[in-house]
């Protein structure tokens, strides 16, 4: 017999919505749909699934080729926590806020948010097993202790982490319901504007008052490199939505060579998303070896000194500037601001001087 929903626990649900144009079997549409923060991979979802942990109602689904629709209302069960093997590591940390529930850190260029195959130590976990001992949430099942969401190895800037189960919970439902504010700061090539005809004819890209580009796609693992993410349509991937806008412009607005300091922010945060986005756009980051491209700096564009250290910069050219959610035991605002790192700062410096 299916168990009932209501003996479960509280504190072990996710709900998923179907969302559009779901495809056309559960463990593809759960695949699709479940926030990426939960860490489910769909060979996850399958297993939970076979061992009645995915629920329609108050009955367990068990099929993975169930047929789903638009607007049904999944309820999954997570699995409490493996034992973790991360050794606690003695590595500074900035901290910029601490409770008793969370902290936030202004992560540095370099580190990985979790251990992985390839980085199985120096990473944000290994830091912060160290920084709060026994403390930090670990549910979920996935061996990833408090992370309720990530930035990439190269990608500087703010992280919030759950200390407590409840903070865990309250943190990750801001997180699928998109309410958490989350800006970054970004170098691009050339400059994203309105008046671009190549721009406003790009699939998926839309302009909003007050000089906003707003770009919505799916997104998915890329067909050959399971690395990269790719822009897919018709409902395949997962949905994301980007904005943007200039925040200052580098050798001029249409200027091929030419650079810009962007704004972005995401309705929906997605692995790689503005990444992939801008690139999609015709403006990918600076110093972005998956998706920037073969686009250089023009040294008569925007100076020798500039397009040197522009065209030489070894990582996306990319910070998570700020985070705004509510706190998820107080409730209350909480909004913090990381300033740029030292080789960003530097980077602009150069392009200020140079045009």
């Amino acid at each position: 017999m299916s168990p009932s929903m209501s003996a479960l626990s509280e504190t072990a649900l996710l709900t998923v919505v179907i969302g559009e144009n779901p495809p056309d079997r559960l463990d593809k549409a759960l695949a699709r749909e479940v926030p990426e923060e939960a860490a489910l991979s769909r060979s996850r979802l399958m297993k939970m699934i076979a061992e009645g942990d995915v629920f329609l109602g108050d009955v367990a689904v068990t099929d993975p080729k169930t047929k789903v629709a638009e607007g049904q209302v999944f309820t999954l069960r997570l699995a409490e926590a493996e034992e973790y093997d991360a050794r606690p590591e003695d590595i500074p940390l900035v901290v910029v806020y601490e409770d008793a529930e969370l902290i936030v850190i202004d992560k540095p260029v370099g580190m990985v948010v979790h251990p992985a195959p390839g980085s199985p130590s120096g990473t944000l976990v290994n830091a912060l097993l160290h920084h709060c001992g026994d403390t930090l949430s670990g549910i979920g099942g996935e061996k990833r202790p408090g992370i309720v969401h990530r930035i990439d190895k190269d990608t500087t800037g703010l992280l919030v982490v759950a200390k407590t189960d409840r903070a865990h919970h309250g943190l990750a439902r801001q997180f699928e319901d998109h309410s958490v504010t989350r800006h970054y700061i970004a170098l691009v090539h050339g400059t994203p504007d309105a008046a671009d005809p190549r721009l406003r004819g790009t699939k998926g890209v839309t302009f909003e008052s007050g000089g906003i580009v707003k770009i919505a796609t799916g997104l998915a693992r890329h067909k050959t490199d399971r690395q990269r993410q790719a822009v897919v349509w018709d409902g395949a991937g997962r949905h994301a939505v980007t904005r943007a806008r200039v925040l200052d412009s580098f050798g001029g607005r249409q200027a091929m060579g030419g650079a810009a300091l962007v704004e972005c922010w995401l309705e929906t945060g997605r692995t790689h998303q503005i990444r992939v986005h801008m690139a999609h756009a015709g403006h990918g980051l600076l110093g972005d070896q998956t998706y920037g491209g073969k686009r250089r700096l023009s040294p008569k564009v925007v100076g020798e000194a500039a397009a040197a250290l522009g065209n030489a910069f070894p990582r996306q050219a990319l910070h998570a500037a700020t985070l705004g959610f509510e706190h998820p035991v107080t409730g209350e605002v909480l909004e913090f601001e990381a300033p740029l790192p030292p080789d960003m700062e530097a980077l602009v410096a150069a392009l200020e001087a140079g045009v």
